[in-house]
C-alpha cells in the first residue's frame, strides 16, 4: 500500500475514467487488503467478493461521466440498511433484514458505488469508544493499543486502514468525528436533515444523522454531495441546499475558547497540539476571536444527563425487557436511566435548551465557524475496558453539543504527536454552512501535509476549484435548447455558455409535449421512483438569466433541479396539469435519445 496507487475517491474514480483501472480490479485489491489486514472486528458481514466483482463487471456498461462514484467500494456501518446484508446494530438478537436500501445506501448506489460490506459499531451506537461490540474490538489502523473510536469505529477504521475509500458512519453525540481523529482522517458530520434517516437504527432520533469517513474533505464533500436532499420517507428530513466549495475567505473569523476554558485532562501533547494548529490557521489568514465555550459545556452535559438518554431507551425497550442479556453491560447501564425520566423532565431540559440555542446563535453573529480539538485526549483499550463511562464520556468533550444546537461539524486531521497519537480539530457552524466548512477545511489539511489515514499515501495537490463569474447563474436544459436543438440559438443570442453536460439525480420522469416546436416536460417525483435524464448546463449573465426565464412560455417552468452530484441549479420543469396527453418517454433517459429515435420512425 502506498502513494503509487490511487487512493483517494478523486483518484480512483478519474484512473476509472481513463482506463488505467477498472472498478473489478479496485473491488479486487479491497478484499485483498481486507485479506492482508486481517482484523475480522472491522467488518460484522462482508459482502462475497465474487458478488461484488459481478456488480463492478456490470458497471462498466454504464456511462462513467454521468456516476461521481463511479466503481468505488464502501462500507457501511451496521446501523443503516443495505440490501443484501443483516441490520445489527452489532446486537445479534437484534438483527432484521431489510427489504430495501436506506435511502443514503440507494443514492451511493445511484452513483455507482459498490457496498462491500457492514462495519462493527458500538453496540446500538452508544458509545465513543468502539469496544462496546460482541463482534470485537476493530484495532485502530494508527497505533494499535489505542481504541478505535466510536461509535462508528469498524467504519473509520476500515477508511483509515486504506481499506476502501469511503464509509459511513453515524453521529449523534460524536460518532463521526471522534473516530476520524483517532484514525488521522476526515469525519464529515452533516446539518441535521441533510442526508435522510429512512433506513437508519436510530440512537437518538430527534438529534441522529449519517456520517461520512473519508481520507480528504474534497472526497467526503463528495459523498456527502451524492446523498444530500430531502427524502418524504424521513419526517426529520430537511431541504439543505448544499452551497458549492469556494476560495479560502480573506476574511475568516474562526471562534475559539477563552483562555483557560479548554480541557485536555492533563495532556500536555494534545494541548501544544492544539496550540500549533491555531498558529497554521494564522498563518493561513485566519483571525482567531475569542467566545465563552461554558455554554456549549452546559449543552453538553443535557445530553446524557437529560431526556435524550430516553430515546436511546425507546430503542431498544423491548428487548430490555425480554432479553436483557443479549445487550452489553455498559450499553444497558446507560439506556436503562432513560426509563425513568418524565415528561416533566423532557420539558425542562428543552426549555434550558432553547436559552442555549439563542446563546449559539449569538456566538456566531461575529464569527464564520469554531475551532476546537476534535477530543480532549485519546485513550488505549485497556484503559477503557477499566473505566468504560468516565473515560468514554470524556472523549465527547468538544462533539456532545453539536447535534443539540444544530451545528454541522468537520473532523480534520491536525497532526501527528511525537507519541504517535494522530490529534484533529473539528470545525463547528450553524446548520446549513456544510459548503464552508468543507471550503476551509479543505486548505486547512492540505497544509497539514499529513499523510492519508495510515496509508502512508501523501495528499495530492488541491483539485482546482472550478472558475465562476459571481455575476452568472447556470441554468439546465433538457430539451429544444439543447446543443443542436432548436432553440438552442436562443441562449446562444444571449452569450450563454455551455458549462458541461450531466444528468439530474434518478428523480425525475420525461414526457413529450405537444406543442410545436416538439419539447419536453420534466417532472420531479418521489426519491428513486424516477430516472436520471440527461440534460445541459449553461451560464447566463444575471440579466440574461432573467430575460430569458421572463421570455419561457407556460407550460414551461423554471424550478429546483437536482443533478447526479448533489447539487442544486434552476432548470427547465413542466406544469403538471399538461401531462394527461402527453407521453412518457423517460425510458429514453434524455431528449436527445428520443428524437433520434423518432427521426428513425
Amino acid at each position: 500500500m502506498g502513494a503509487e496507487q490511487p487512493e483517494t475517491i478523486a483518484a480512483i474514480v478519474a484512473a476509472h475514467r481513463a482506463g488505467t483501472l477498472t472498478p473489478v480490479q479496485t473491488v479486487a485489491r479491497t478484499y485483498q487488503r481486507i485479506r492482508d489486514h486481517n482484523d475480522p472486528a472491522i467488518f460484522i458481514s462482508l459482502r462475497d467478493e465474487r458478488d461484488a466483482i459481478a456488480e463492478a463487471e456490470k458497471l462498466a456498461a454504464k456511462d462513467a461521466a454521468g456516476l461521481p462514484l463511479y466503481g468505488v467500494p464502501v462500507a457501511v456501518k451496521d446501523n443503516i440498511d443495505a440490501l443484501g446484508f443483516p441490520t445489527t446494530a452489532a446486537c445479534p438478537a437484534f438483527s432484521t433484514t431489510p427489504m430495501h436500501d436506506s435511502t443514503a445506501v440507494a443514492r451511493l448506489r445511484a452513483a455507482g458505488a459498490i457496498i462491500i460490506g457492514k462495519t462493527n459499531l458500538d453496540q446500538f451506537a452508544t458509545g465513543l469508544v468502539g469496544v462496546r461490540s460482541p463482534y470485537g474490538v476493530p484495532k485502530n489502523s494508527i497505533r494499535e493499543d489505542l481504541v478505535p473510536g466510536g461509535s462508528s469505529s469498524g467504519s473509520a477504521v476500515a477508511v483509515g486502514a486504506g481499506l476502501v475509500p469511503l464509509s459511513l458512519g453515524t453521529d449523534t453525540a460524536g460518532s463521526g468525528r471522534v473516530p476520524a481523529m483517532l484514525n488521522n482522517i476526515v469525519g464529515l458530520k452533516p446539518s441535521l436533515g441533510m442526508i435522510s434517516n429512512a433506513g437508519l437504527v436510530p440512537a437518538c432520533r430527534t438529534l441522529d444523522c449519517i456520517s461520512v469517513f473519508a481520507l480528504t474533505v474534497d472526497d467526503a464533500a463528495l459523498a456527502l454531495s451524492v446523498m444530500a436532499g430531502p427524502d418524504p420517507a424521513d419526517p426529520f428530513s430537511r431541504d439543505r441546499p448544499l452551497g458549492a466549495i469556494t476560495p479560502l475567505p480573506s476574511d475568516l473569523r474562526l471562534g475559539v475558547p477563552r483562555n483557560g476554558q479548554l480541557i485536555f485532562f492533563g495532556d500536555k501533547k494534545a494541548e501544544a497540539a492544539y496550540a500549533d494548529a491555531l498558529k497554521r490557521w494564522t498563518a493561513l489568514g485566519a483571525t482567531l476571536v475569542e467566545f465563552d465555550l461554558e455554554p456549549f459545556y452546559e449543552t453538553a452535559r443535557l445530553l446524557y444527563e437529560g431526556p435524550w438518554v430516553a430515546e436511546r431507551y425507546l430503542v431498544i425497550k423491548d428487548l430490555l425487557a425480554s432479553a436483557p442479556d443479549s445487550i452489553h453491560p455498559v450499553t444497558r447501564e446507560i439506556t436503562a436511566a432513560g426509563a425513568r425520566l418524565t415528561a416533566a423532565d423532557t420539558f425542562s431540559a428543552l426549555y434550558r435548551l432553547q436559552g442555549l440555542r439563542k446563546i449559539a446563535e449569538r456566538t456566531f453573529a461575529n464569527i464564520d465557524a469554531l475551532v476546537l480539538p476534535t477530543a480532549p485526549t485519546a485513550y488505549t483499550t485497556t484503559q477503557v475496558l477499566a473505566n468504560p463511562i468516565e473515560l468514554n464520556s470524556r472523549l465527547g468533550t468538544y462533539t456532545n453539543f453539536v447535534n443539540l444546537l444544530d451545528l454541522c461539524g468537520l473532523a480534520l486531521p491536525a497532526s501527528m504527536r511525537s507519541d504517535g497519537i494522530p490529534f484533529g480539530i473539528t470545525l463547528l457552524a450553524p446548520a446549513g454552512h456544510d459548503a464552508l466548512l468543507a471550503s476551509i477545511g479543505r486548505v486547512f489539511h492540505a497544509d497539514t501535509r499529513l499523510s492519508l489515514g495510515a496509508t502512508g499515501a501523501a495528499q495530492a495537490p488541491l483539485a482546482a476549484l472550478p472558475a465562476s463569474s459571481g455575476d452568472e447563474i447556470p441554468i439546465a436544459v433538457v430539451g429544444a435548447h439543447l446543443s443542436g436543438m432548436v432553440l438552442n440559438g436562443e441562449l446562444k443570442a444571449l452569450n450563454g455558455r455551455l458549462i458541461e453536460a450531466t444528468r439530474t439525480a434518478p428523480d425525475y420522469k420525461l414526457y413529450a409535449l405537444k406543442t410545436t416546436p416538439p419539447k419536453p416536460g420534466m417532472l420531479r417525483v418521489e426519491a428513486g421512483k424516477g430516472a436520471a435524464i440527461e440534460l445541459e448546463l449553461w451560464s447566463l449573465s444575471s440579466s440574461a438569466f432573467g430575460k430569458f426565464v421572463n421570455a419561457i412560455p407556460s407550460p414551461m417552468a423554471i424550478g429546483t433541479v437536482r443533478l447526479a452530484d448533489g447539487r442544486s441549479v434552476k432548470g427547465f420543469l413542466v406544469e403538471p396539469e399538461v401531462l394527461g396527453d402527453a407521453r412518457d418517454i423517460t425510458a429514453f433517459g434524455g431528449w436527445r435519445k428520443f428524437m433520434a429515435e423518432a427521426a428513425k420512425t
